[in-house]
């Protein structure tokens, strides 16, 4: 990745939302909940208890949103990621 953050800042990749139902309907945009967990792909270097690859928690407004590569990230403070997901991967 060519996006590196600075001091206490965590790249994102959001988790993908289901586009169908579980009974097979599928599912507009407006009706999907919005993800508010995702990967951490990046890390700076004042970061202290997350690493690259773990499962966060973020809040719902807050994180910057950026499009790299085509790809489309969230930038947030460590300080505003709520929780890590042991277990998940």
């Amino acid at each position: 990745m060519k996006l590196q953050p600075l001091a206490d800042r965590i790249v994102i990749k959001k988790i993908e939302v289901a586009t169908k139902s579980s009974s097979g309907i599928l599912l507009p945009d407006s009706a999907k909940e919005q993800p508010q967990s995702g990967e951490a792909l990046a890390i700076g270097k004042d970061v202290k208890e997350i690493k690259v690859g773990d499962q966060v928690l973020y809040p719902k407004y807050g994180p910057a949103e950026v499009k790299v590569e085509g790809q489309e990230l969230l930038i947030v403070k460590e300080e505003d990621v709520l929780a890590v997901m042991k277990g998940k991967k």
